[in-house]
């Protein structure tokens, strides 16, 4: 250990997406390669002498504590752990982490180190992973709010290599077999799942870990909500949802130095007549067994909504992955308009 397939693979996976900053903390491990990468995860990271790194992965993370605060982590999965390396502006964000996030290095703000703080999840602790509609992302549940992390890889590829590699490593778990199941008579096997709503896929793996995936149900609950914010749908049973996909808003901030743009996450959805942004809780849900109330927020909440009629352009940029897109719709103040017009010349 390690290999040279393994090292050669962590070094390709050891890339910051380019639409992300990062902190000069972060970049210098993201500068790193091969056995130097290796190595500084056994000096700075590994807290027992004889695991090893696994799988790496650059994605946006969320804590359940601080559901507002999207921030960047380079995700290292070994066979103990799974640590988050985390962007040092994450603690500066929101005030009130100071309780989530056990601070005792603020003598060395100004020194000239560049300090990371890194959050760690024992594999013993995974309790469910709830992959996310069309592998967007997936959550990490332990057994309290302090351990349950979303990562928000945006791309099917990363999750489904994640989720592989976690399967893999907590099949090395020596764990205790589950009891033996107790004997059901008729009624309270049949009687238990009378609830009138279909439960998600699970897949119970041999570490007693649940990994949870969205059923069809997902997509039509979704497909309802949809069709609420649309006024005057008469065909409701059409709507179908075409792409479901996290995303970010590009707002251009005026003003600055340089006209600089900060990407506001969204989840964008498209339907055969409408193109919607919404925001998005990828945190709260499904609820977690201790949670004692709902959350504060709905899961979905609509920012935009548009009619595809409306588009009259649409406006590619020539840079490389991620793809920016502009859509033009057209200003029109009445929606409606050729409606009103023929009840006004032809109607009463």
């Amino acid at each position: 250990y390690p290999s040279e397939f393994l090292m050669q693979k962590i070094t390709e996976d050891n890339q910051v997406p380019v639409h992300l900053h990062v902190s000069v903390s972060l970049q210098y491990v993201a500068g790193l390669k091969g056995r130097a990468l290796v190595e500084f995860f056994h000096s700075n990271i590994a807290e027992v002498e004889n695991e090893e790194l696994r799988h790496l992965m650059w994605s946006s993370v969320l804590f359940y504590k601080t559901p507002n605060v999207e921030v960047m982590a380079c995700v290292l999965l070994s066979t103990k752990a799974i640590y988050f390396l985390l962007d040092d502006s994450f603690i500066h964000a929101d005030e009130h982490q100071s309780d989530f996030w056990n601070k005792e290095n603020s003598d060395c703000e100004n020194s000239s180190f560049h300090l990371s703080c890194c959050f760690v999840l024992k594999l013993n602790d995974v309790q469910s992973v709830n992959v996310g509609l069309f592998d967007q992302y997936f959550r990490i549940t332990g057994h309290s709010a302090d351990h349950i992390v979303t990562c928000l890889t945006r791309d099917s590829y990363n999750t489904h290599t994640f989720i592989q590699q976690l399967m893999a490593v907590l099949s090395l778990l020596a764990r205790t077999p589950s009891p033996e199941p107790v004997d059901k008579d008729f009624y309270s096997e049949f009687g238990s799942k009378n609830t009138g709503k279909m439960e998600n896929y699970e897949l119970i793996h041999s570490s007693r870990v649940k990994f949870i995936y969205p059923n069809e149900e997902e997509i039509g609950d979704l497909a309802f909500l949809v069709a609420e914010k649309m006024d005057g749908l008469t065909n409701l049973p059409s709507l179908n949802i075409l792409l479901y996909v996290l995303a970010f808003q590009v707002n251009h901030v005026e003003g600055s130095a340089e006209n600089t743009s900060s990407l506001q996450p969204k989840t964008l959805i498209l339907t055969s007549s409408d193109l919607f942004l919404f925001d998005e809780d990828y945190i709260s849900y499904p609820l977690p067994e201790f949670a004692k109330e709902p959350p504060k927020r709905d899961k979905y909440q609509l920012a935009d909504g548009r009619r595809i009629r409306d588009l009259d352009r649409v406006l590619m940029g020539y840079q490389t992955y991620p793809q920016a897109l502009t859509f033009v719709f057209d200003d029109v103040q009445n929606q409606d308009l050729m409606q009103n017009l023929t009840l006004d010349h032809f109607g009463e």
